[in-house]
């Protein structure tokens, strides 16, 4: 069994949040097994047999429409995927750790889709952007919600989903998995 985490954007139905112990119990049906949340709403951590976390990121998905007539973006990481992510960012430590972000993309963007992130970024402020393995590195250098650099602006130039934490969670869901 591989230990992975799932990490939903935000998981309101009609106007309400989803309740932790219902996406849990969900998790349990679909044999995910020794399913637990951690940190805040939205990041599970879950047992599987091995397999390539694309193909898990499709079954929670599903999961989502079909309990609870969500369509939830979720991306799935194992330990060493998110671990790799923490020591990759390059901002981590310089502004504050909760201040610097991981989004975690559905995908790969290329680097034409990066370039274009950045350009069309240069007039918002004074956040800096790096490209990961599919995930996006970004110091807001301030409280994200102070930010014009919204999740859609970052979906549509890179041409795939994400969802975003910060370093400090990153790293404690690591110690935790």
């Amino acid at each position: 069994m591989t230990r992975y985490c799932a990490f939903f954007e935000s998981l309101t139905v009609r106007g309400d949040r989803l309740s932790m112990a219902d996406l849990r119990y969900a998790f349990e049906r679909e044999e995910l097994e020794n399913a637990e949340t951690v940190i805040s709403s939205g990041n599970v951590l879950f047992d599987y047999e091995d397999r390539p976390s694309e193909g898990l990121e499709d079954l929670l998905a599903y999961l989502m429409r079909d309990r609870f007539d969500m369509q939830a973006f979720v991306a799935v990481r194992t330990r060493e995927e998110i671990r790799l992510s923490v020591e990759a960012n390059p901002f981590a430590g310089e502004s504050g750790d909760s201040f610097v972000h991981t989004v975690l993309l559905s995908g790969q963007p290329n680097q034409d889709r990066f370039d274009r992130l950045v350009a069309d970024h240069g007039s918002l402020g004074g956040e800096r952007l790096a490209l990961g393995t599919r995930c996006l590195f970004v110091d807001y250098a301030r409280p994200p919600a102070e930010s014009l650099l919204t999740m859609d602006f970052i979906e549509k130039r890179l041409g795939c989903r994400g969802t975003a934490r910060n370093v400090r969670s990153l790293a404690r869901i690591v110690a935790k998995m």
